[in-house]
């Protein structure tokens, strides 16, 4: 994954990457049937490392609300255990 690639973003941009990203996850685990290519990154270890970088680049007053650092290794957590992850 290019983490430069990334970080060449307005903050906006990562901002609604990051809930895209989010919401991936939500469709994984729950109609997507855990099926790794339909994420943004194609897998799971790839999609989530690339929430971490995004999370990981705003300032600590700018971080998101609606997403924690918690919630990100929580999905990590769920997505991990999974047979499809290609």
């Amino acid at each position: 994954m290019d983490k430069n690639w990334l970080l060449d973003h307005e903050d906006s941009y990562r901002y609604s990457l990051l809930d895209r990203l989010r919401c991936d996850c939500l469709y994984f685990l729950g109609n997507g049937n855990r099926y790794g290519k339909q994420l943004w990154a194609g897998n799971v270890p790839d999609h989530i490392e690339a929430m971490k970088i995004l999370w990981n680049s705003f300032a600590p007053k700018m971080k998101p609300e609606w997403l924690s650092w918690e919630d990100i290794l929580k999905f990590e957590s769920d997505m991990a255990d999974n047979e499809n992850n290609i």
